[in-house]
C-alpha cells in the first residue's frame, strides 16, 4: 500500500524550530524552498503572538500557514482562516486572580494587539515579552481593552510556573476553560475546547488534508494535542517527557537543527 506524500508540515517556535538563542537553523531557507518546490506547506505553530510570527518569516508572509496564540488564531495569506475566542468577562476574571508568591506578569492577548499594565513594565521583563509579543500597547487598566481576547497569558520570570500559578488557575478555570504549560515560565488560559492540536484539526478541514498527509515538531506540554493530530508526530531530544510519550518519533534537539533533520528524514523515507 502507498502511503500519502506530507502536505503540510506545522512547527512549534521556542525550544523546538529556534535554537536556545532564538535564531532559525542553518539552512533553514533551503529547506523551505525545497519544500516549496514540493507542494508542501511549513506552518509555525506556537504560543506566539501573530505578529511575532510575521517578524520571524516576514519574508513567507504569503507562503506559510501560521497557528499563534497557541492555536486560537489561524492566519493564511495576511487572512484569518480560523479563530477561537473568549469572552470578555471571562478573561478579565482570569487576569484578575490573586496569585501567591513572587511577581507573575499578566498579558491580555487580542486579536489586535496583546496588552499590558502599566504598573507591571520592568525593564527586565521588555525583551521577553516583545519577544513574543511584537505588538504591543500598555494600558492603565485591563478594562480599557477594546479587543477580542484570544488568550491570557502569566510570565514568571523564576520559571516556578508549574508549581505556583498553574495549580492555581487549573484549580479555578481548568474545567471551564483550557489552562496549559507552555514553557517553564509561561502559563495560558484559553477559550474551552482549543488548543494547537484542534487548530490543526481545523485546517485539515478546511484544506481538504488528512492527519496522515501532515507532519509536526515540537517540544513541552502545548504540543500534546498537536502531536496526536498528525499522522508523523516528532519530539525533539530536549522534549518533556511527556510529549515524547506521544510522539511517534523523536529527532535532534532544537540546536541541533532537529526540525531540519526530522524533515529531511522524511524526505529521505519518500514521504515528501
Amino acid at each position: 500500500m502507498v502511503r500519502p506524500l506530507i502536505k503540510i508540515i506545522f512547527s512549534d517556535m521556542d525550544g523546538t524550530l529556534l535554537d536556545d538563542n532564538s535564531r532559525l537553523p542553518a539552512g533553514f531557507d533551503e529547506m523551505m524552498s525545497e519544500l516549496k518546490s514540493r507542494g508542501v506547506i511549513f506552518a509555525p505553530a506556537s504560543g506566539r503572538q501573530y505578529f511575532s510570527l510575521l517578524r520571524s518569516f516576514g519574508k513567507y508572509a504569503d507562503e506559510f500557514l501560521f497557528v499563534a496564540e497557541n492555536g486560537t488564531l489561524v492566519m493564511r495569506n495576511r487572512r484569518e482562516i480560523f479563530s477561537k475566542a473568549m469572552r470578555q468577562a471571562e478573561a478579565l476574571e482570569i487576569l484578575s486572580t490573586r496569585l501567591d508568591g513572587g511577581e507573575v506578569f499578566r498579558v491580555y492577548c487580542g486579536k489586535k494587539n496583546a496588552y499590558f499594565l502599566e504598573s507591571q513594565i520592568k525593564p527586565e521583563n521588555l525583551a521577553e515579552l516583545e519577544k513574543y509579543f511584537t505588538q504591543n500597547i500598555t494600558v492603565e487598566k485591563f478594562t480599557d481593552v477594546d479587543d477580542e481576547p484570544l488568550k491570557m497569558s502569566f510570565f514568571d520570570a523564576n520559571a516556578t510556573v508549574a508549581e505556583t500559578v498553574y495549580p492555581i488557575l487549573s484549580e479555578k478555570f481548568g474545567r471551564e476553560l483550557q489552562v496549559v504549560l507552555s514553557s517553564d515560565y509561561w502559563v495560558d488560559v484559553m477559550a474551552p475546547g482549543i488548543n494547537k492540536g484542534v487548530a490543526v484539526e481545523n485546517v485539515q478541514r478546511l484544506l481538504g488534508i488528512k492527519p496522515e498527509e501532515c507532519a509536526a515538531f515540537g517540544d513541552y506540554l502545548n504540543d500534546a494535542e498537536m502531536m496526536t493530530a498528525v499522522g508523523y508526530g516528532f519530539a525533539m531530544a530536549n522534549a518533556h517527557l511527556d510529549l515524547k510519550k506521544l510522539a511517534r518519533y523523536e529527532t535532534t534537539d532544537n540546536n541541533s537543527s532537529g526540525v531540519l533533520v526530522g524533515i529531511r528524514r522524511l524526505i529521505d523515507e519518500g514521504l515528501i
